[in-house]
C-alpha cells in the first residue's frame, strides 16, 4: 500500500477535502502500479485503472487530471518511503560506521520493499512530463546527498584532506546501484542469499574498503 506516502499538493484536484484527497488517491495509485507493472503505463488506461480501483472514470479524473500524475504519485512515494527509512537510520548509530551501516540497512530495505515499483521507476520515468521528471531525478539526488554526506564525514575524519574529494559522491553512487540492483538481479540472488545476507555481504564491502583506506592512510610507527 502507498497511501499517505505521497506529496501530492501540485497534483490539480477538484476536491476541496484533503483528507479524502489523500485516501482516493493513495486508493487509486495502489490500483494502478498493478496494472503499470503487469500492462506497461502506455498500455493501461485511465478506465482500468478507475475499474482496478473500484471507481468511476468520472470520480477519478477528480482527483487526477492525467495517467502521468498517478504514475508520478506511484515514483514519488518510493523515495518518501526511502527518504523516511534514511530519517530513522541516522538517528541511530552511535559511530559514524555504525551509522553508515544502518543508512545502508534501512534504504536496502526499503527498495527491497518496494522492488516491483523501483522497477516501474526503471521502466517508465521517461513517460512523465518534464517537470514530473525532474522532481523524480531530484528525490534520487537526495537520497544519494544523505549517503554522500554520512560518507564526507567517516572520510574526513581520516584524513581532513579527503572530506571534500570525489570518494564520497562516487561510493555513495556505489551504494545507491547496489541498493538497486536487488530490484533486477534478485531473479538470481533470491535463490542464492536473502535480503538480509545481501545486505550483510554489501555492507561488509562497503565497510571493507573504509578500512583499508584507513590502514593506508595512517602514518607508519616508523614515521
Amino acid at each position: 500500500m502507498i497511501s499517505n506516502l505521497h506529496r501530492t499538493k501540485d497534483i490539480p484536484t477538484q476536491i476541496k477535502n484533503p483528507e479524502l484527497v489523500a485516501r482516493r488517491r493513495g486508493q487509486i495509485a495502489d490500483a494502478a502500479v498493478r496494472l503499470f507493472i503487469t500492462n506497461g503505463f502506455d498500455k493501461t488506461t485511465t478506465r482500468q485503472i478507475a475499474k482496478a480501483a473500484r471507481l468511476s472514470i468520472g470520480s477519478l479524473y477528480e482527483y487526477f487530471a492525467t495517467k502521468e500524475d498517478v504514475l508520478y504519485l506511484v515514483l514519488d512515494s518510493i523515495y518518501i518511503e526511502i527518504e523516511q527509512a534514511l530519517s530513522t537510520a541516522r538517528s541511530k548509530g552511535a559511530t559514524e560506521k555504525t551509522a553508515l551501516a544502518e543508512l545502508i540497512r534501512h534504504y536496502f530495505t526499503a527498495c527491497h520493499r518496494r522492488s516491483d515499483y523501483m522497477l516501474l521507476l526503471y521502466q517508465e520515468t521517461h513517460v512523465l512530463p518534464r517537470e514530473w521528471r525532474k522532481r523524480v531525478l531530484k528525490s534520487e539526488n537526495n537520497v544519494i546527498s544523505i549517503i554522500e554526506k554520512t560518507l564526507s564525514e567517516i572520510f574526513g575524519s581520516i584524513d581532513p584532506a579527503l572530506r571534500k574529494s570525489s570518494r564520497s559522491k562516487i561510493l555513495a553512487h556505489d551504494i545507491g546501484v547496489m541498493a538497486h540492483m536487488w530490484t533486477f538481479r534478485r531473479w538470481a540472488l533470491a535463490r542464492e542469499c536473502s535480503i538480509e545476507e545481501y545486505i550483510e555481504i554489501q555492507t561488509d564491502i562497503i565497510l571493507t574498503y573504509i578500512e583499508e583506506l584507513e590502514r593506508r592512510t595512517k602514518p607508519s610507527p616508523a614515521e
